[in-house]
């Protein structure tokens, strides 16, 4: 039975692509095989949302300003219950969720740092400045389950090092995390579904 996924985002999407790309490619190839059931956003300007319509996944928006956490969390965990699905992907996610969405529903979040590492927002930039100055040698990207409310520090399904080189800008060196956020994505995924209890996988 294919698995359904529902996928948080809150900006251009470029990972929904990749994932987008990988559940309409056969698994025997390297493609996931999972469906995606619905593409959430907080912001209605979001690219990520034309993405999603392009390829004909429902959408929905779910503005935050001016509702507090819990009923915000608890409308959106509602929403998202609303699609069945097996397993909840931040991609570009910009909001901590509560814990009472997470007991609702397997969640694993997409960061582009190393594990422990320049948690929350600014990640990439953060470390090419550390880079700067002489701090580190590599970057990261990393997924993670998301069991509570901690920022970036669940429990880690798979991490690949971005190293630095010299003459890296930020962009060169964002280009390469990117990259790589792509590939490391669309592997957790499909660890995190192998990973679902039995009793509990696809039961729908």
């Amino acid at each position: 039975m294919t698995a359904q996924l529902v996928v948080l985002v809150s900006g251009n999407g470029s990972n929904l692509q990749a994932l987008i790309s990988a559940t309409a490619q056969d698994p025997a190839n390297g493609g996931l095989d999972a469906t995606i059931t619905a593409v959430v956003s907080n912001r209605a300007d979001a690219y990520a949302l034309q993405r999603a319509q392009a390829a004909g996944i429902p959408t929905e928006i779910a503005p935050h300003q001016g509702i507090d956490r819990a009923t915000y969390d608890q409308e959106l965990a509602y929403t998202v219950a609303s699609y069945q699905p097996d397993l909840v992907v931040l991609a570009g996610w910009d909001r901590i969720l509560t814990t009472y969405f997470v007991a609702h529903h397997t969640t694993i979040n997409l960061h582009p740092a190393k594990p422990g590492t320049f948690r929350g927002l600014g990640a990439i930039e953060k470390a090419f400045d550390a880079w700067q100055h002489d701090e580190i040698t590599e970057g990261g990207v990393m997924v993670h389950y998301v069991p509570d409310e901690g920022v970036d520090d669940g429990p880690v399904l798979v991490w690949e090092p971005v190293p630095f080189f010299t003459g890296d800008t930020l962009d060169t060196y964002s280009e390469r995390v990117h990259h790589t956020e792509h590939t490391v994505l669309i592997e957790a995924v499909r660890l995190a579904l192998a990973q679902l209890p039995l009793t509990s996988r696809f039961g729908r």
